[in-house]
């Protein structure tokens, strides 16, 4: 499989190093917007870039019919207008705030747990992550991804980076030097406690999971999920 990378920071490095050991080639490392590509020399491309970037990224590939895989957090205002220009080229798209098998497996978990306590008005929900002092967004992708999956199932209404209104959940975000990625799910009453939570120890899963998710979407039509690739209902 012919890959193109666009960011080659320390995620798109990885994720070369775990190509080729998968026999797949890295035919592109893109790094700046303006950057001339061969499209027709590319079977999927994989982008971990800058919010700014991410979108006109994802806009390119879609264009070149190019399926493209996205981990970029940061941009999710633009989400809709790539959704349309998938469908509009009958082009192929993943995001996923994070690819890591075990955190999409957690996510699932978060949401069987907010239905499960949808009716305990005696508990309140908070959300924590902790990641590198170099990720540039607050909070993660991944903990929004949690918390819009509470507000769906419970009559929490929105989240707020430390809230501490009624109904707004409250999501904490810390940044620690070498923390590849933290997130957990409290709920508490003024008898217990219940907590989940999923500790990532390296990146080598959120590059296991992008490939995992390319080599999957090559050959196929239409806005994915993580939970198409895991084949989850």
């Amino acid at each position: 499989m012919r890959i193109a990378l666009f960011g080659y920071g320390k995620m798109g490095k990885m994720i070369a190093s775990l190509a080729l050991k998968r026999n797949h080639t890295i035919v592109a490392k893109i790094d700046a917007d303006d950057t001339e590509i061969d499209f027709s020399t590319i079977d999927v491309a994989i982008d971990f870039s800058q919010p700014s970037a991410a979108f006109n990224n994802i806009k390119r590939c879609l264009e070149n019919h190019t399926p493209i895989i996205s981990g970029t957090t940061g941009w999710l205002d633009h989400y809709e207008d790539a959704v349309i220009l998938c469908n509009e080229n009958n082009g192929a798209f993943i995001y996923a705030s994070n690819f890591s098998l075990g955190v999409n497996l957690f996510f699932e978990l978060n949401d069987y747990l907010a239905k499960m306590m949808a009716n305990l008005r005696d508990y309140h929900v908070s959300l924590e992550e902790i990641h590198h002092t170099q990720k540039l967004d607050a909070p993660s992708g991944t903990a929004i991804t949690l918390a819009e999956s509470i507000i769906k199932n419970t009559s929490y209404k929105s989240w707020e980076l430390d809230a501490t209104k009624e109904h707004v959940l409250p999501i904490k975000a810390i940044r620690e030097a070498t923390v590849p990625g933290t997130h957990s799910v409290t709920y508490e009453s003024h008898v217990d406690s219940i907590e989940i939570k999923h500790t990532a120890h390296n990146r080598e899963g959120f590059a296991l999971g992008a490939l995992t998710a390319a080599e999957w979407i090559v050959g196929k039509h239409g806005v994915f999920s993580m939970k198409d690739v895991l084949h989850i209902d």
